[in-house]
């Protein structure tokens, strides 16, 4: 599933290809997912300017010249496709044709990646935003006992991680991920909030540096540690990877406060 970093990067090249074109036709392929009806998708939509793309925790929003937002949640495995006068990409979910007969189109094999119209205001900030700084972490962190982990994946109160750069940013502030929340000391906590920072910043660059007109897929080869290429972290500690639901990749290096 693409993160955070991936996000940012596919809405950074999106907004320059796209920004300042009138939306001409909108096709709907699948409408399972839809808040609405094809028809009142398209009738809000269709001859409206799209004025900037942008990413809000694990979507992309479209924003048009009314004020009007698509939101595309990409799930596990939907891309997208920039083409010229016909689609021709399998699996289309919603594809937006443009008056210079270019187009955009969400694809997802499984069939789950959800499109929506003028989604609600989410009460969890994102990732980076100030508002997801040291108080409100720890008085997240302070009132469960689950695992950091847990909480950090958690989009209901911290937006835009999810399992990869989760055990990236764990590494890089040395807490085990399998720590009790409620026990971890504020010095702590301040080096979460620092890592959150750090390690998305600069994994967007280092996306952007490898694959600079990226609008899709995920790139991890630069991963420190949940790296399957990897057998130890920078500072030379084995990669242990815990086999669960979803596979935990952490060192010794890292405290584990309980």
């Amino acid at each position: 599933m693409p993160e955070l970093p991936d996000l940012q990067a596919f809405a950074r090249n999106l907004d320059k290809k796209l920004a300042g074109k009138t939306l001409k036709h909108i096709v709907v392929h699948n409408a399972k997912k839809l808040n609405v009806t094809k028809e009142e998708l398209s009738a809000k939509l269709e001859k409206q300017t799209l004025k900037q793309i942008y990413r809000d925790g694990k979507e992309l929003y479209i924003k048009f010249s009314e004020g009007d937002i698509l939101a595309l949640h990409l799930m596990l495995h939907g891309k997208l496709f920039l083409f010229e006068g016909k689609n021709e990409n399998k699996y289309s979910i919603i594809e937006l044709l443009f008056t210079d007969d270019s187009g955009l189109v969400l694809t997802d094999f499984q069939g789950i990646a959800t499109p929506t119209l003028n989604p609600g205001e989410k009460e969890a900030p994102d990732a980076v935003d100030e508002n997801a700084g040291f108080d409100y972490l720890k008085a997240k962190l302070g009132k469960t006992k689950t695992n950091v982990k847990t909480v950090l994946l958690d989009q209901k109160i911290i937006r835009g991680i999810g399992n990869a750069y989760a055990d990236e940013i764990l590494w890089d502030a040395g807490i085990s991920p399998f720590s009790a929340s409620n026990k971890l000391p504020e010095e702590k906590i301040k080096d979460l909030v620092k890592s959150i920072h750090l390690v998305l910043k600069e994994a967007e660059k280092q996306i952007l540096k490898s694959n600079p007109d990226i609008i899709n897929g995920e790139v991890r080869d630069f991963m420190l540690i949940h790296n399957s290429k990897k057998k130890e972290s920078p500072n030379g500690a084995p990669i242990l990877i815990k086999e669960a639901g979803r596979k935990t990749y952490y060192t010794e290096e890292q405290t584990l406060y309980s």
